[in-house]
């Protein structure tokens, strides 16, 4: 009931939680378009998008303070060292990810289904919203994967964010601060509680998922 930690944890799920909102916006489009366009340099764009997967978070950050520095082409905009930066820094992350299952997922689709649905002459947003609605199992599969990302990412966190009290400090990064400080027993702590909250969240959509498989 500290309020200092409840103030962290808040923050944590916020900045996560909408990055991953903003990646699964700019994921599922994006992905649907790889999974079913024809178009050159798709696959080379599918191999870009799967090597975002495997981003390391301290490289996203480097990028996002470069650019947010105040020298940098978007220092004017004075959002280093906020919970904006971060959001950006997580988003970068999680985008990746989304778009990658996404594509991967709507790929594992029975390409014969698409072809049904225009024969019965369903328009183009039609067939979307039917195969997104086929492979609704695997796509919150890929929100999950998306939000496990960022929740639990701490270097993009820590360099963009500055781990500032009170501004910026999140679980992840004030477990890092505990523990160089030798607070062992507070840093358990609060990697408890951040491993809690993501089986909640996680929980949560997992009964989503399990709950659509039935029906």
């Amino acid at each position: 009931m500290n309020p200092e930690i409840f103030q962290i944890t808040v923050l944590s799920l916020q900045v996560s939680g909408l990055a991953t909102g903003i990646s699964l916006l700019l994921g599922l489009p994006l992905g649907t378009w790889l999974a079913l366009g024809h178009f050159r340099g798709r696959k080379l764009l599918l191999s870009l998008v799967n090597t975002g997967m495997a981003l390391p978070p301290v490289v996203v950050g480097l990028v996002v303070s470069l650019t947010l520095w105040r020298s940098g082409p978007l220092g004017s905009l004075r959002l280093i060292y906020t919970p904006a930066a971060i959001v950006t820094a997580q988003t970068i992350i999680a985008a990746p990810v989304v778009t990658g299952l996404t594509a991967a997922a709507l790929q594992a689709l029975d390409p014969r289904l698409a072809l049904q649905l225009r024969g019965l002459g369903a328009s183009r947003w039609q067939v979307t919203l039917a195969l997104w609605r086929e492979a609704r199992l695997p796509l919150l599969a890929a929100l999950m994967a998306g939000f496990g990302s960022v929740i639990s990412e701490v270097g993009a966190s820590m360099m963009v964010g500055g781990n500032i009290r009170g501004q910026t400090r999140v679980l992840t990064t004030a477990i890092v601060l505990e523990t160089g400080k030798g607070n062992f027993d507070i840093a358990i702590a609060l990697s408890i509680l951040l491993l809690a909250l993501a089986l909640l969240v996680n929980l949560g959509l997992t009964w989503i998922q399990q709950r659509e498989g039935r029906t």
